[in-house]
């Protein structure tokens, strides 16, 4: 097929048939757009290029943890990472079997406004990889040039297991939403021994791999996850993401934010890595309840003290306050309180309840950049006919690492764009958002 030839209705038509039977996630539908969203060449080729700054900002990442074990850079750094988190946990992201151990998936949730893109989290458990290669491989057919190509996400997912005949998905019931996704994914991969399993699955081979799509705070819920681990620890099977509760928290873009940091940053990211990501990545901080000295203050902000956070004004509010990670509250939009948006009493509470959850669930507070307005449109199937739609949008680009150590490389499969309409004030994958592939 090609664009010229077909309507926008034909188009969205055809969409919504190459739907798999078994649907892509569980219970979720979504508009369809004739189209793929259009980023333009210059976001473009910033989006080819920023999985390689990504992957050595969780290089550096990694190495400032364990340099904060061994005293080389502040002790609090690792206090921050591992509070709330059990003793098996921490001693399994500690292991040497895992020390140069990064995830392979890296997805950035990127919102585009006036002054510039600006990614406000990273995931290194992503659900949406499969849905993503479906909607490059069914808007190529309808003859569009899509980022990643046609079959960017299969190949570039297939990638990261390197030469294992096997690979068990391991998907939890926490997770159970993307599991048509990964279903079909697992379909899709030409010739290979991609299969879903469930979270109670144990009969893992020597040599195997398995991708780990459940998060750390819900292990207690997985049978099969102490039998992964230790023979991912034992080196019998390869594992991704690794057991390492630092690459699912928020926390991370704090830390690159905060002043006594910033020399380690400097040298192990290079000065042009570290000052694009402070261009890119919005002022964030932790929120510890421990009380300053009398001169000090809150850098930024100006504030002595958190609780001085509930007074600020309505307008002095363009911040987003969330949790940390390690809680089943860490993912979609939940834990997430937007202060512009939020009269002064559930403000104040959402503060009250990130100061007494710092022991066990950090929360990170963010400044807000809004999204600007962009005009969509979508098929109305009901109506027979198309609709137009001021929206907002988040971007979601998948970077796949394929190779090891030093010669590991982060390769851009594809980008998801979720089109939410332009009253929305959080962007998530609702049921009246688009969900759209993006081309140049």
């Amino acid at each position: 097929m090609s664009p010229g030839h077909t309507t926008p209705a034909e188009a969205a038509r055809y969409v919504r048939d190459q739907i798999p039977s078994d649907g892509l996630f569980s219970g979720h539908d979504w508009r369809i757009s004739p189209a793929p969203f259009s980023l333009g060449e210059k976001l473009a080729q910033e989006l080819e290029k920023l999985g390689r700054v990504l992957l050595q900002f969780n290089r550096a990442v990694n190495l400032l943890y364990r340099h904060s074990l061994e005293g080389k850079q502040p002790d609090w750094v690792a206090q921050w990472l591992d509070q709330g988190k059990p003793r098996e946990l921490i001693e399994l992201q500690r292991s040497p079997a895992f020390k140069n151990d990064l995830p392979r998936v890296i997805r950035p949730d990127i919102l585009l406004t006036d002054d510039g893109f600006r990614i406000t989290e990273l995931d290194s458990v992503p659900g949406g990889i499969g849905l993503t290669a479906w909607l490059n491989q069914t808007y190529s057919k309808l003859g569009h040039e899509v980022l990643g190509d046609a079959d960017g996400m299969t190949s570039g997912f297939a990638s990261i297991f390197g030469d294992a005949k096997n690979v068990h998905l391991v998907v939890s019931e926490e997770s159970a939403t993307y599991r048509p996704e990964m279903e079909w994914l697992a379909k899709e991969i030409q010739g290979s021994g991609f299969k879903v399993q469930s979270s109670s699955f144990q009969d893992f081979g020597e040599g195997d791999a398995v991708y780990r799509f459940f998060e750390l705070f819900d292990v207690a819920n997985i049978p099969s996850a102490q039998q992964i681990f230790k023979l991912a620890q034992e080196k019998k099977i390869k594992l991704t993401p690794p057991p390492k509760t630092i690459f699912e928290e928020k926390l991370l873009f704090a830390l690159l934010w905060n002043r006594n940091l910033r020399t380690f940053w400097h040298r192990e990211l290079g000065e042009g890595f570290f000052t694009y990501l402070q261009k890119v990545v919005p002022y964030s901080w932790v929120i510890d309840p421990a009380p300053l000295p009398p001169q000090g203050a809150i850098p930024e902000l100006n504030l002595t003290d958190w609780q001085q956070l509930k007074t600020l004004t309505q307008k002095e509010r363009e911040l987003i306050l969330k949790i940390s990670g390690y809680s089943e509250e860490a993912w979609g939009s939940r834990g997430v309180y937007l202060g512009s948006d939020l009269p002064q009493a559930e403000w104040s509470a959402a503060v009250d309840k990130a100061l007494a959850c710092f022991g066990r669930s950090p929360y990170v507070l963010q400044r807000f950049h809004k999204p600007n307005i962009n005009s969509a449109r979508w098929f109305d199937f009901t109506k027979n006919e198309m609709i137009p739609m001021q929206s907002r949008v988040r971007l979601c680009p998948y970077y796949f690492v394929s190779g090891e150590f030093d010669g590991a490389r982060a390769n851009l499969g594809g980008v998801l764009a979720t089109i939410c309409p332009a009253d929305k004030k959080i962007i998530h994958g609702m049921r009246d958002a688009i969900l759209a592939p993006c081309s140049v």
